[in-house]
């Protein structure tokens, strides 16, 4: 005689299954770099750049300036050695990197972005203060604000990283 499997532990069996992948998935892409080389910024999305005004204001400006004119002297190192913050305006050199640095910057820091593991900086880290989808958004925002021939050169920035 057959033993009958019933529907219900078939059915959770397969959530487990679909809950285990869900997290194994969640965290290779947490731990895999190659992750956030997708990471595209949305000047051009008005709910993307909505939140990205909201989080550089709470987050950013403070140091970078509400206009994105950054500190002064901002080429000069200070007395305790750190740059100061620079501005993220077409002045700056923000638009010279490709959002995937500009993404990896805020996240972990210039030290670990850049691989520098010596170098000292003002510039936090905000992995676990920020989510992935609001550093996309205050970087999307900066970008928002280049002129056009700036958004022009720093797309094709993207385009010759992405090669």
């Amino acid at each position: 005689m057959a033993v009958r499997s019933k529907p219900w532990k078939a059915a959770a069996l397969m959530a487990a299954a679909v809950a285990a992948i869900a997290v194994y998935a969640a965290v290779v892409w947490k731990a895999d770099p190659a992750a956030e080389r997708l990471v595209q910024l949305r000047p051009d999305d008005a709910a993307v750049t909505a939140l990205g005004q909201k989080v550089y204001a709470a987050q950013c400006a403070a140091c970078h300036g509400a206009r994105l004119e950054g500190q002064s002297n901002w080429r000069e190192r200070g007395p305790d050695g750190r740059l100061p913050a620079p501005p993220h305006d077409p002045s700056g050199h923000t638009w010279h990197h490709p959002d995937e640095l500009l993404f990896r910057i805020t996240k972990h820091g210039v030290a670990k972005a850049a691989n520098l593991k010596d170098y000292a900086s003002a510039m936090p880290a905000y992995d676990g203060v920020l989510s992935d989808v609001e550093i996309v958004a205050a970087l999307s925002w900066i970008k928002a604000q280049w002129p056009a021939d700036i958004r022009a050169r720093h797309d094709e920035l993207n385009r010759a990283a992405s090669r």
